[in-house]
């Protein structure tokens, strides 16, 4: 008894330690691994990512060149890590109206990742591929029947469960974190109201506490952090407690997030920086106008250079290319803590020479506070800043590699340096590194697009490959990036955040222009009329009769009792009642309801009922029918009525008949030599305008009501949804696809008498 008291600590202590052990191997929410990155570059690591692959049954090219370009290029490049970002699959109908899980597309991406992991030579373990929205299509439960992501997936048969997954590079006493997680929502619905990202708040913990594992080794360890994802932060809503991605990633100072989900469509120049900002204006909580750079300053004199100071709270948002029609990978490199990418174009076949420098940085993409910052502290120059470095990549012998410096301030380029590259010489190589010493101080410039960079490699077959010519700035200072407006539309707006906004803006307006010209008719119902609005126009008060004939127009609506009063119900019923229900997962008998918040949704077997889900995702429905139908409606059925009033002044005036003798002439517009006159005059040119306005909101309702931004040819129409959800108009959407039809037909025939 004795004997086992005194075993008893010991068992204790023993499964402590293995309870420990294995928690940290594998923890609750992923996976976690640690690799030492092993051969030459002593400084240098590298990466690939690929995103948006999108394989269908009705597209096999997309797999086909995938294994056909992407292998020899991976065997190529030796990258560390591969991370696919999201989408392999496309999930849709041929014509792309109906979007659903399909084992057959999950079957052929687990064939081809097989082969091309094989021709690559790369360890099946530096392979994570994430979720996209379309691999999580007509999804109802994680690890459910229809869940093939955790059947076929790299990261599945690995054995890689958990929405956050990291992978630390260690090299030469640095490390390279990179973390991945999964934001598609937990139920996952059918398309198109399946847009968003969706972290949680044990989502925003479980990547905290995986951004912080190297945090207490930091002074002795340097740490590179990096991020991956499918979603950009413009199209990731906030969390239960309204906390969002980007205050994480500004808590850790992340040197970059990777993301997919936009392709190229939009342009290629879809990046993003964020940093801490307190202003109101320019807080990035609804939009930022310029997406590439904050208006952020660098005082010297207060820099705070001490090893123990806060490192900059900023990061950069780079969008991946896709890979679905653009044929778009990316290399990103870290060198000395540098971080660098080049995103090559596979549309004209196979590359065979790839270069990628790695110092000095591009000037529009380094870190806007931290690499001033850094040079003013001389931080790491004498070992990173004496040679300037450039990955090259070949699949022939490399027989020189130069350097060429120019000089753009003469108002051309003039070329100011072109050296020779060395290779560096490792026992075993990962890749070849060539370098160049140079004296970095001659390139001191307060203009940080003053010199440009670029390195011409010349293989043995006497072919040339050359890098972009790109601005640098050894000291830290950063130049602008042009930007399109598309590209703020996709990456400056925050979506989720705007979408009530504009919902609570646009419906008020609506009931305004219903109600509010319908007060004014019932307080005086002579001060707007025809007349005064043509005195106004003809003494030019352009203010007045702006004003006077807006509530004249909409004034006119309201005397057409029935049109009115059923357009306020029908705005009533959109704002308090379903729009319409469908089937919203990929197996059948599962009927949800849509409104304005999300969908109300019931799961399992036992029929869970959830409220609210797809929300902002819903915005893709709602804001194109309030903004695109709705109100071109209401604004036509106005000036259809409006158009009559002034007609029938216009036709009496013609007559001969007073206005204001009702009686008489009510009775002579039923008369025969009033058809005369009308069959006679041709000037209701205005009326036939508005009957075009009207089929083309016709057309629009029912067949293409808003291009989907992502797939250019998903139209969000009656017709669409009716495939997307397999509903019955008659019957799960009567409201919504036929009021609007049918007030238009009622409007242009109650307004062709008069």
């Amino acid at each position: 008894m004795a004997g086992g008291t005194r075993v008893l600590p010991f068992l204790l202590c023993f499964l402590s330690l293995f309870s420990r052990s294995a928690a940290v191997s594998d923890p609750p929410y992923g996976t976690r691994s640690v690799v030492d990155v092993e051969g030459g570059p002593a400084l240098v690591v590298w990466v690939v990512q690929l995103s948006d692959l999108h394989f269908s049954v009705f597209h096999p090219e997309r797999a086909v060149d995938f294994t056909r370009l992407v292998g020899p290029a991976l065997a190529m490049i030796k990258p560390s890590l591969v991370l696919i970002t999201g989408d392999l699959t496309d999930g849709k109908s041929k014509d792309l109206l109906i979007m659903k899980q399909n084992e057959i597309e999950w079957r052929e991406y687990q064939k081809v990742m097989t082969n091309v992991i094989e021709r690559s030579g790369l360890d099946k373990k530096i392979f994570y591929d994430l979720r996209g929205n379309h691999d999580n299509f007509g999804i109802p439960e994680v690890d459910g029947a229809h869940d093939f992501y955790h059947t076929y997936s790299v990261n599945a048969g690995d054995g890689r469960r958990g929405n956050v997954h990291s992978v630390t590079l260690q090299k030469n006493g640095r490390n390279h974190l990179f973390v991945g997680f999964d934001s598609t929502m937990k139920v996952g619905l059918r398309g198109p109201t399946n847009l968003f990202g969706h972290p949680t708040d044990q989502l925003l913990r479980d990547i905290n506490m995986e951004l912080s594992q190297w945090d207490s080794d930091r002074k002795t360890q340097p740490v590179t952090k990096i991020s991956f994802g499918h979603f950009p932060l413009s199209f990731s809503a906030v969390s239960e407690s309204g906390k969002s991605l980007k205050d994480v990633f500004l808590e850790h100072s992340l040197s970059a997030y990777l993301c997919g989900h936009l392709h190229s469509r939009f342009g290629r120049n879809l990046k993003r920086h964020h940093s801490l900002d307190h202003h109101f204006l320019s807080s990035g909580k609804y939009y930022q106008l310029n997406i590439h750079e904050r208006s952020v300053t660098s005082n010297t004199g207060s820099e705070n250079c001490s090893v123990d100071a806060k490192p900059s709270e900023e990061f950069w948002e780079w969008e991946m290319g896709d890979w679905r029609k653009s044929r778009r990978m990316r290399i990103l490199a870290i060198d000395s803590g540098h971080v660098s990418f080049l995103d090559i174009d596979f549309v004209s076949g196979s590359k065979k020479t790839i270069v990628l420098p790695t110092f000095p940085l591009d000037s529009r993409f380094m870190q806007r506070i931290s690499s001033h910052h850094d040079y003013n502290c001389r931080r790491e120059i004498t070992s990173s800043y004496e040679t300037a470095r450039a990955l090259v990549f070949s699949s022939a012998t490399i027989i020189s590699v130069y350097l060429k410096i120019y000089d753009s301030s003469p108002g051309e380029f003039i070329l100011v340096l072109d050296s020779p590259m060395r290779k560096e010489e490792y026992n075993v190589t990962r890749g070849d590194l060539y370098i160049c010493p140079w004296n970095w101080r001659a390139f001191v410039d307060p203009s940080p697009a003053r010199y440009w960079m670029q390195v011409e490699a010349v293989d043995i077959t006497g072919s040339s490959s050359a890098s972009e010519l790109r601005p640098f700035s050894v000291n830290g200072l950063t130049a602008k990036v042009d930007w399109r407006w598309k590209e703020f539309l996709v990456m400056g707006c925050q979506w989720a955040s705007i979408y009530r906004p504009i919902l609570w803006l646009i419906l008020p307006l609506l009931f305004g222009l219903l109600v509010i010209p319908r007060a004014f008719l019932l307080r005086s119902k002579n001060q707007y009329t025809y007349k005064s609005v043509a005195q106004c126009f003809s003494e030019r008060r352009i203010f007045k009769l702006s004003l006077d004939g807006s509530i004249w127009v909409l004034s006119e609506l309201s005397k057409l009792t029935y049109i009115w009063s059923t357009l306020l119900v029908y705005l009533l019923y959109l704002t308090f009642f379903p729009w319409f229900s469908g089937h919203v997962f990929t197996e059948p008998g599962h009927l949800g309801y849509m409104t304005h918040n999300g969908w109300d949704v019931r799961i399992g077997r036992e029929s869970a009922h959830k409220s609210y889900v797809g929300s902002p995702d819903v915005m893709v429905i709602i804001l194109p029918h309030l903004c695109f139908v709705v109100l071109p409606a209401v604004l036509v059925m106005a000036a259809l009525a409006a158009e009559r009033a002034a007609y029938r002044v216009h036709f009496l005036t013609l007559s001969g008949k007073k206005q204001d003798d009702y009686t008489e002439g009510k009775r002579y517009l039923n008369s025969s030599s009033s058809r005369r006159i009308l069959c006679s005059s041709n000037r209701r040119w205005i009326r036939k305008v508005l009957l075009l306005c009207c089929l083309a909101i016709l057309w629009k309702h029912w067949k293409v009501s808003l291009k989907f931004l992502l797939d250019g040819s998903l139209g969000l129409s009656c017709r669409s949804l009716v495939k997307a959800y397999d509903m019955n108009p008659l019957t799960n959407s009567l409201t919504y696809c036929f009021s609007i039809p049918l007030l238009l037909v009622s409007a242009v025939y109650i307004t062709s008498s008069l």
